[in-house]
């Protein structure tokens, strides 16, 4: 990473999981060039180490996961330019899609704005009871069209239609409610809530996981005929790797699974 991809984010070993903080707690870990590039790097580095079973997102600090867009600098990191049509943001998206394990956000605080765009991105969401969440774009004259790509798969249009057109705040609780958290705990049990969930992914197949991941994504733009007979193939697929029949032996011989630390693509 570059010296401001470093200092953007800091990122640690724990276990199975390798967790990543925006360490920016003095700007609310608001989003800047920086941040996405480095968030982008380590991701795509886990590619490479087959040990990793998760990436932790998080914020520094106990205020904020992320306040969005560091406005100081302007919205740059959200806008395409004449000369490339893709954004920073989305490009890490595009990155993150392809990521065959599990992301987690481990919000610690307020999320809002771009850093809903963040969460978004992840698979499972632990929040913090007192973290915050929103999209107060319309309150500064814009509106959050990149996080709506990712939000329309996981909330209701009327809940996503409250958060957009009126930029309110909602609690950790009603985040709960509209379907974009997993879990709320007290501060106190968040990092334990996260290594228990680490711990699940963990004892997971992780060639079921990742072709599990590719499948959620591909079926959520088919139609029903469509995805039906996307799952016929793909259970064939599935029942044939070596996980599988791992799987099945671990089952009758009632013992634990022993994974194969690279995952089978078959």
């Amino acid at each position: 990473m570059s010296d401001a991809e470093l200092a953007a984010i800091r990122s640690e070993r724990r276990g199975a999981a390798l967790w990543l903080w925006i360490n920016r707690e003095a700007r609310r870990n608001a989003i800047n060039s920086a941040v996405l590039a480095g968030i982008a790097q380590a991701i795509a580095a886990t590619a490479a180490d087959p040990t990793i079973r998760a990436v932790v997102l998080t914020g520094s600090g106990e205020k904020a996961f992320c306040a969005g867009a560091d406005l100081s600098a302007g919205t740059e990191t959200f806008q395409a330019g004449p000369e490339d049509p893709t954004t920073e943001f989305g490009r890490l998206a595009r990155l993150v899609r392809g990521i065959g394990i599990p992301l987690i956000a481990r919000v610690n605080g307020a999320c809002v704005a771009g850093g809903m765009g963040l969460m978004a991105l992840c698979d499972l969401v632990i929040a913090a009871e007192h973290a915050r969440f929103g999209l107060p774009e319309v309150k500064v004259g814009v509106f959050p069209m990149q996080v709506l790509v990712f939000l329309r798969a996981t909330m209701h249009a009327r809940h996503i239609n409250e958060l957009c057109l009126t930029g309110e705040l909602i609690s950790a609780a009603r985040a709960a409610e509209m379907g974009l958290v997993n879990q709320v705990v007290p501060a106190a049990e968040l990092d334990a809530s996260v290594d228990a969930l680490v711990a699940k992914l963990n004892a997971a197949s992780p060639t079921a996981l990742r072709r599990g991941k590719q499948v959620i994504f591909a079926m959520q733009m088919m139609a029903f005929e469509e995805a039906l007979s996307f799952a016929e193939a793909q259970i064939g697929l599935a029942s044939r790797s070596g996980d599988a029949a791992e799987g099945l032996s671990a089952f009758n011989e009632k013992r634990p699974p022993r994974w194969a630390r690279t995952p089978d693509e078959d």
